[in-house]
């Protein structure tokens, strides 16, 4: 059999080795917590489930849904303009996606071509590379470096990289850095886009985890953006409905019409009823909101302040579901760390040699587990004494 060379470029994702790792030990009967992926454990509020519960009652919601619901892309237009001061025209200006994982592995395919250049950051989600890699780009990296808090730094890339790019994806809050930018920075990428003709697509799934009294806002409402560029949300994290696979994708209206003209020939749409789940969602009572982003809080304060204690300080996250820090000084490669660190404490997270080049020496922590669970595993990790370079070796 052949197959195809693009294929290539992929080897099995950092995940799935992952989840291999913790199935052996629970067949062997050992303890695991895994804080590896970001699978938020905090459910829906109760309005949102009956909304989908109700919904799914219905025999008439079993039908391709072939199109996003007037009153779904209606909603979704009345969150942005509420949330974030951002007009959009919803027939025109918004479309949806299953998951913003699906949107980010798409997208490419309606704006790039075989070879063209797409600028991702370094590090960063994988599929923000995968899905350029998917329709034949070549990748340049932009660095998000310790030293600038993570910031790309669009002055560093060469002029002769930027007048071929067509194609660049930021995010911030972001995942795996837990970094924030500041408004200087999206006023100097709408300049930069504009200067070099490229489309730009801003993730902005972690918007509402942002901690310490902190706000967070749209790169669509900074003038200028809807010119270059789209963003995508997501109600994963901040409703709770990462099963349900629901984002959306806002802004320029041609990037948008060139999605939705891609994905009217992969897929049939939404399935309604989590259409009126999303519908739920973001045109509901907000009020639990601020309780997923205050539980996510006191994830973070026990762990930073838990590994501070063992010795391993940790510079507590302004944003994000994750802890995105620096190896232990004793270990020079974050994968090492990491296999360590489950077969000696039973404890999974993700080496940050996963999201590119620069991740290397450091580590990303999902606070997807209970505060007991958490402290069970600062436990499992100070039991093992692999924080201290003298025990490693007994």
């Amino acid at each position: 059999m052949r197959f195809a060379k693009r294929m290539d470029h992929f080897s099995e994702g950092i995940f799935t080795k992952l989840l291999d790792i913790k199935r052996r030990r629970l067949d062997n009967g050992q303890p695991v917590i895994d804080l590896s992926v970001g699978t938020p454990n905090i459910p829906p509020a109760p309005h949102i489930m009956k909304a989908l519960g109700e919904a799914a009652a219905d025999p008439a919601n079993y039908i391709y849904a072939v199109n996003d619901q007037k009153e779904l892309l209606q909603a979704a237009s009345d969150w942005y303009r509420q949330r974030y001061q951002v007009e959009l025209n919803p027939e025109t200006e918004i479309c949806s996606l299953l998951g913003s994982q699906e949107g980010l592995a798409h997208i490419s395919l309606s704006i790039v071509d075989e070879g063209d250049l797409v600028l991702v950051p370094d590090p960063c989600y994988p599929v923000f590379a995968d899905g350029p890699l998917l329709a034949g780009a070549e990748l340049y990296y932009m660095p998000q470096k310790e030293e600038h808090n993570y910031v790309i730094q669009l002055q560093d890339i060469p002029e002769a990289i930027a007048e071929r790019a067509k194609f660049m994806l930021v995010s911030y809050p972001n995942n795996p850095t837990t970094a924030m930018a500041p408004d200087s920075f999206y006023e100097d990428l709408i300049a930069f886009a504009k200067k070099y003709d490229i489309i730009v697509l801003h993730d902005n799934a972690y918007s509402e985890l942002v901690f310490d009294q902190q706000t967070c806002g749209s790169f669509l409402a900074f003038p200028g953006a809807m010119d270059v560029g789209i963003e995508f949300n997501s109600l994963s994290k901040t409703y709770g409905l990462a099963g349900a696979r629901i984002g959306f994708c806002m802004g320029n209206s041609a990037v948008v019409s060139m999605l939705k003209k891609l994905k009217s020939n992969m897929d049939y749409g939404m399935f309604i009823p989590i259409q009126k789940a999303a519908i739920a969602a973001i045109s509901g009572d907000q009020s639990d909101v601020a309780r997923v982003r205050s539980i996510y809080e006191e994830r973070r304060d026990m762990l930073c302040e838990g590994f501070a204690k063992l010795g391993w300080p940790i510079s507590k996250p302004e944003a994000t579901m994750f802890i995105w820090t620096r190896i232990p000084a004793h270990y020079d490669s974050s994968e090492q760390f990491a296999t360590d660190l489950v077969k000696r404490a039973g404890v999974i997270v993700t080496p940050g040699s996963a999201f590119g080049p620069s991740g290397e020496g450091y580590v990303r922590f999902a606070l997807v587990q209970d505060l007991e669970q958490l402290q069970q595993a600062l436990h499992y990790v100070e039991a093992s004494g692999m924080l201290i370079p003298e025990k490693l070796s007994r």
